[in-house]
């Protein structure tokens, strides 16, 4: 898979590349960045560009998919000329922060038969399938209730200065909750309507307008609730070595789980038991070798263009929902 990388406003498209370059199966022919200041932090974690504007990566011919990791607000538009050039599309999370946006990006991709994904990496965790077989073997019962805890850092500061530009970010929940709301699907949780909610500004004081909290309520198809708070209230210091980065719980009729994505060993319990049981966890595949599947159109594959769009679109509408409710 021959891959072009356009924009590099965020850590995690580094990322995306050093995973591209350390991959058999990908061969990466160029990259472009528009910033200047942007350009040369990259150029200082090595990355070499090759276009001198994004209408010349896309016209090139040997591109077959283009990673997007530009300001949130520049990707919904970034994806749409790539698709209207024909490449496949690559998007570090969110895809896009609107839903008309939305729209236009799953018509292009189902009229030109092209493969749209998003780094909707927490599939691909060990922890988060080994619950989700958890979940689909019965031992928890039905699921009737689900906490999602995705508390980051703001790191004031050290957060790209694009965050607090208006129509840059699209909103915390957008930002945050999309990652639990795709692996609510993941698990087979699908939600069905918001009940409410709520962004709000508390702890980016040299920023008022922008909205660093985020919580919301759902009820998912089988009536079970969901709870979930996004906000940027992890303290600097701990920040992502906090025990419970990406905190889930989920109770079921006959058991329930609480898990984190730092935790080394992950506890459960059923019903009738007083002990707990240990979460059998397994290795499991990579994101970039699962998009190879998504573009072949293998059915067996872990995140579908389908999935992409059917998580960032629920999360749109809960951002949507919240950006009218008054504190």
């Amino acid at each position: 898979m021959k891959i072009a990388f356009a924009g590099f406003r965020h850590d995690h498209i580094f990322v995306l590349y050093e995973q591209a370059k350390n991959h058999k199966k990908y061969d990466i022919v160029g990259a472009f960045e528009g910033d200047g200041k942007a350009r040369r932090r990259a150029e200082e974690k090595g990355i070499s560009f090759r276009y001198s504007s994004y209408k010349e990566l896309l016209a090139d011919g040997a591109v077959e998919t283009v990673a997007l990791g530009g300001a949130y607000g520049d990707r919904g538009k970034m994806a749409i000329a790539a698709l209207k050039a024909g490449k496949n599309v690559i998007s570090d999370k969110p895809l896009c922060t609107s839903l008309s946006e939305l729209d236009e990006i799953e018509r292009l991709a189902k009229e030109k038969g092209l493969a749209v994904s998003c780094m909707f990496t927490m599939r691909f965790e060990k922890k988060i399938v080994a619950v989700k077989k958890l979940i689909e073997s019965g031992e928890l019962g039905d699921i009737q209730n689900v906490y999602i805890g995705g508390q980051h850092p703001l790191q004031y500061g050290r957060r790209p200065e694009w965050y607090f530009e208006k129509g840059k970010h699209g909103g915390v929940i957008n930002d945050l909750a999309v990652h639990g709301i795709d692996i609510l699907y993941f698990f087979g949780i699908e939600p069905e309507k918001v009940n409410a909610a709520r962004v709000w500004n508390a702890y980016a004081d040299k920023e008022r307008d922008f909205k660093d909290c985020g919580q919301f309520m759902l009820t998912a198809k089988n009536g079970a609730g969901v709870i979930g708070d996004v906000s940027y209230s992890v303290p600097d210091g701990a920040e992502f070595d906090l025990p419970y980065y990406w905190q889930f719980y989920v109770w079921g009729t006959k058991g329930v789980i609480s898990f984190s994505l730092n935790e080394k060993e992950t506890k459960y319990y059923v019903k009738g038991e007083k002990t707990p049981r240990i979460l059998e966890e397994k290795p499991v595949g990579d994101y970039l070798t699962d998009f190879l599947k998504v573009v072949r159109g293998d059915k067996d594959a872990v995140l579908s263009s389908d999935e992409v769009f059917l998580s960032t679109r629920t999360t749109l509408e809960i951002q949507k929902i919240a950006d009218k409710t008054e504190r």
